[in-house]
């Protein structure tokens, strides 16, 4: 189990990011949260596998449809034992 906390940054947020991330990171049995940042980024913490991260953290580097992600800046951490991947306020 590994975990990392991400700020993905560009058109990010009013595109469906936040419930196109739950959705993808429930495929991948990932556990966490992400939320809006009040600077206009989104804000990301993922906990499973490392290879199911590997494909959640490509997908943050896309995004949904609408979005458009200019950068995503990572940071591994250490597990804090999340159940299921929501947003969070």
């Amino acid at each position: 189990m590994r975990a990392f906390y991400a700020r993905v940054c560009g058109r990010v947020q009013g595109v469906g990011f936040r419930y196109s991330a739950i959705q993808t990171a429930r495929r991948l049995r990932i556990n966490g949260w992400v939320r809006n940042a009040v600077n206009g980024e989104v804000e990301v913490w993922a906990e499973g596998a490392e290879e199911q991260l590997k494909t959640f953290l490509a997908w943050l580097y896309r995004g949904p449809e609408f979005s458009r992600v200019d950068t995503v800046k990572k940071e591994d951490q250490s597990p804090r034992g999340y159940g299921d991947f929501a947003v969070e306020y």
